[in-house]
């Protein structure tokens, strides 16, 4: 049973380290196109 305890723990934390890593040295693009919403005035109590 600690084997297998052991064996999840281990895998829990290389997933978190390497999704770390990843998120580190990814290099996320910025939107292409601009975002525009018009929220309607029925929307917020007056």
């Amino acid at each position: 049973m600690s084997k297998i305890l052991l064996a999840s723990l281990v895998a829990v934390v290389a997933i978190v380290i390497g999704g770390g890593t990843y998120l580190a040295c990814f290099d996320i693009p910025a939107p292409s196109a601009p975002t525009k919403i018009v929220l309607p005035d029925a929307r917020f109590p007056q």
